[in-house]
């Protein structure tokens, strides 16, 4: 299992805590905004159409989500938001991405840059991190909606790279030139789930122990930020001391 996956598992195993604190719909009404920028029509923008099926199925309210179209395509008054995208450290030398939208840069840098000081790591310059990972697609299916080998049979047809055990998912990874063909096939198939663009590490970093829990503290705190979408870290750990902080959460 990735990195990518670890972390993504940790997050859906903690993701009632984000839905009570409303931060899921916040993440993914910013998206559909800054998405809908490029038009409002979800057959000619394939970004729109993502963000639209992720909110969907995060049960969110059609109204809010034509809501967040029209104050993107700029039919009704809202914020304006900037994409960013940061790049550092963290404890036992992993590194980490961190993407998200933001009105006021200033801020959201200042915060980010706070948060990796605080759990023992630095913000670091741009480039730095961002070359040990490569930006995939990544689509999640539900494990009780069809098998593995179904599954992998379907979607490499399609292009995909891999199929990997997201825990109560499937992760399915493809090339960007490739995730829009992957996801019609997906569609086609009346199967639903989570799909976006993620940086995946190209290689592992193995941690001690005694790191694995500053290290997670360290995507949490950055994943709470207003001003975040997204993280991502290289980190590989035994999969007996995640288990250990699930069961603790």
């Amino acid at each position: 299992m990735s990195g990518h996956s670890k972390w993504s598992t940790i997050k859906r195993k903690k993701g009632a805590k984000d839905a009570e604190r409303g931060k899921l719909f916040t993440k993914l009404i910013k998206e559909i905004t800054v998405s809908a920028r490029s038009g409002g029509d979800e057959s000619g923008n394939p970004r729109l159409r993502t963000a639209i099926l992720n909110a969907r199925a995060a049960n969110m309210p059609n109204a809010t989500i034509e809501r967040a179209v029209r104050r993107g395509t700029g039919e009704e008054p809202g914020v304006i938001y900037e994409e960013v995208l940061y790049e550092g450290y963290g404890p036992g030398g992993v590194a980490v991405i961190v993407e998200g939208l933001t009105d006021n840069k200033n801020r959201t840098v200042s915060e980010v840059r706070h948060i990796f000081s605080k759990h023992n790591g630095n913000l670091a310059e741009n480039g730095s991190v961002a070359w040990m990972f490569a930006q995939k697609g990544v689509i999640e299916v539900d494990k009780n909606a069809i098998g593995e080998e179904e599954l992998m049979m379907l979607v490499l047809d399609a292009g995909a790279e891999d199929l990997q055990d997201g825990g109560e998912v499937h992760e399915i990874v493809a090339p960007l030139v490739g995730f829009e063909a992957v996801k019609q096939v997906i569609e086609e198939k009346g199967l639903s789930g989570q799909a976006a663009l993620a940086w995946l590490p190209q290689n592992m970093l193995a941690v001690e122990s005694r790191v694995v829990e500053p290290i997670i503290n360290l995507l949490e705190a950055l994943e709470d930020l207003d001003d975040v979408q997204k993280v991502y870290s290289n980190f590989d750990a035994p999969e007996a001391e995640l288990q250990k902080l699930l069961e603790s959460a």
